[in-house]
């Protein structure tokens, strides 16, 4: 990276900072995103703006940076304000409205980001709310979120997260980071995935769905029979071709969504 880091960019520990620096690993992920000309680029948490820069290397129509410290909003606006393709937004991610944005620039969204790892499952709920707005998403997280988001039915990995992926995306893990890769490291290795936004949602999700799943992962070791209690009965699992003393682990994201199909949800809930 060019820029050193001066007092106003040191990382901060309330916004899980740790700052991409390794030109390898930046390279490689500017070379899996690959912005094409005419295309609206989103990054979310730009840092110091070591992969922006790159990006911005690109024939992309347009580069939203989305950085929630103002520190780093300042620095990176006043340095890179002078590209007309660069707009940086001094904003939570969280609460950001990524479907207003693509209406902005007129064309769907391609995501990237070096999620902080405290809010990393959050934000990927959140942007799933404007998932028809997104083209594809390039994320690094820790590598053990990597593997949950890419798991099957049967791995150890699989669960809430998985599931509730897989009806609007198709995730491909592409390779992992080490803590040297960052300032200051962490404490343990990410890993990046490209989340392929499905032209069509692989079901017609139930509006239970969500419900069930959570209801399903909340405690693991449960069978489903018990896990759903409340929810679904025995026979209502039993419907949908699920055995109901199975773990939730080996059920596939369609048939959690079948079994959401047999459930009333009380008016009012989420």
């Amino acid at each position: 990276m060019k820029r050193q880091a001066g007092p106003e960019s040191r990382p901060r520990k309330r916004f899980g900072q740790h700052f991409l620096h390794d030109p390898a690993v930046i390279e490689r992920i500017a070379s899996a995103i690959a912005p094409a000309s005419g295309e609206a680029v989103v990054e979310i948490g730009p840092g110091r703006g070591a992969l922006t820069r790159r990006l911005l290397a690109s024939d992309c129509a347009s580069l939203d940076a989305i950085e929630i410290d103002r520190d780093l909003a300042a620095m990176l606006g006043g340095e890179l304000g002078v590209d007309l393709r660069f707009r940086l937004h001094n904003y939570d991610a969280l609460r950001v409205d990524f479907s207003a944005l693509a209406r902005e620039r007129g064309r769907a969204l391609r995501v990237v980001g070096n999620l902080p790892y405290n809010i990393s499952t959050p934000l990927l709920f959140h942007l799933l709310e404007s998932v028809r707005d997104i083209l594809d998403l390039h994320v690094m997280l820790q590598r053990e979120v990597i593997a949950r988001m890419a798991a099957h039915p049967g791995d150890a990995a699989y669960g809430r997260l998985t599931v509730m992926l897989a009806p609007w995306v198709e995730v491909d893990r592409l390779f992992d980071v080490g803590p040297g890769a960052f300032q200051p490291p962490p404490r343990v290795w990410s890993a990046v995935a490209r989340l392929r936004v499905r032209p069509q949602p692989a079901f017609t999700v139930s509006v239970a769905f969500p419900a069930v799943v959570r209801a399903a992962f909340a405690h693991r070791r449960k069978t489903l029979r018990n896990a759903l209690r409340g929810l679904a009965t025995a026979e209502q699992i039993a419907s949908c071709g699920v055995d109901p003393s199975t773990r939730p682990e080996t059920v596939s994201p369609a048939l959690f969504n079948a079994i959401a199909g047999t459930v009333k949800l009380p008016s009012g809930a989420p």
